[in-house]
């Protein structure tokens, strides 16, 4: 079982920038995928990022393309999400997931573990 605790979200201006981090534990993370997604009230939660493995292949929702970046540090088993150039937009409970071993895919119904979200919230 697979347990991830996200830190880093907060309150920031439009146009700034904010470092999101995802620890994981009780699983082998350098065989697990990892993806962020985030949720805005009254809308879906959708897929924001995610990177493979060992980090040799990432993946962006066109919305953030150029201005967010996903990273990980194995032997730390965190995950990373570096947002740039924020809008207003982006505000939105942000989520670390990971789906089960060698799974390289985006849908968050292929996702199986979750964390508990932290809010980003970006003012005009």
């Amino acid at each position: 079982q697979v347990q991830l605790v996200e830190s880093g979200g907060g309150l920031v201006q439009a146009g700034g920038s904010l470092r999101l981090s995802c620890a994981a534990s009780g699983g082998s993370f350098s065989t697990l995928s990892m993806g962020w997604f985030r949720q805005a009230p009254g809308k879906e939660r959708e897929f924001v990022a995610a990177i493979k493995w060992l980090g040799g292949s990432t993946r962006y929702a066109d919305s953030v393309k150029g201005r967010f970046t996903i990273s990980r540090d194995n032997a730390k088993n965190t995950v990373f999400l570096q947002m740039d150039s924020l809008k207003a937009e982006d505000t939105a409970v942000y989520y670390c997931a990971a789906p089960r071993p060698w799974i390289w895919e985006w849908p968050p119904t292929v996702y199986d573990y979750w964390g508990q979200g932290t809010q980003v919230t970006v003012s005009s």
